[in-house]
């Protein structure tokens, strides 16, 4: 547990004290999900730790880690530069603070977007961000209520609000997001 104060303590001089305090929310809520759903509390909860370590950071420091890792931006992320901050968190979470496991990173890299066939920590760490108790709006607390019954709806359902907010502002949707919701519901059908 000596490691996450060190981290937390990092992570408190890299991020405003509203990125942190949502920080520590999203850890609270990502353990919770995982003792649901037979997670590794520990991956949870590092994962959660680090989901935002680089939302703080300017545009071009974000794109330089990502170059740094050989990633590609894609087109929608370069246009949309708040999207940029969970690739460059997982070049960060790797290199800065040592992370290695694959899932862990993975769920660093798609907790804004979601991909199709995310791992349970993956998902555990979307809906983690977005259920967390400081955040408030419209459907959150149907959200937060259907993701301790059945994960793949309660990510459905925050989808679904995330690709009409960005209707409602004539904003570009990411691939990611729109695949990540078919494939759930193409799973439920085959149900």
């Amino acid at each position: 547990m000596n490691e996450y104060v060190k981290i937390r303590q990092q992570l408190k001089a890299m991020l405003s004290p509203s990125r942190y305090e949502h920080t520590l929310s999203t850890q609270k809520e990502a353990i919770k999900l995982a003792n649901q759903n037979g997670v590794n509390e520990n991956k949870a909860s590092l994962a959660a730790l680090l989901h935002d370590c680089a939302k703080n950071m300017d545009t071009d420091e974000m794109v330089e880690y990502i170059t740094m890792e050989r990633m590609r931006i894609d087109e929608i992320t370069m246009l949309n530069p708040s999207l940029l901050h969970a690739m460059a968190g997982k070049v960060i979470a790797r290199y800065k603070f040592g992370v290695t496991d694959e899932d862990i990173l993975g769920a660093i890299e798609f907790h804004t977007t979601g991909k199709p066939n995310m791992t349970k920590l993956q998902k555990i760490i979307f809906l983690a961000d977005v259920i967390e108790e400081t955040r408030h709006y419209d459907g959150v607390e149907e959200i937060r209520e259907i993701a301790y019954k059945d994960m793949d709806k309660a990510i459905v359902k925050s989808l679904d609000r995330i690709i009409s907010f960005i209707l409602n502002e004539n904003k570009l949707l990411h691939p990611n997001t729109i695949q990540a919701r078919n494939y759930l519901i193409i799973r439920e059908l085959e149900k």
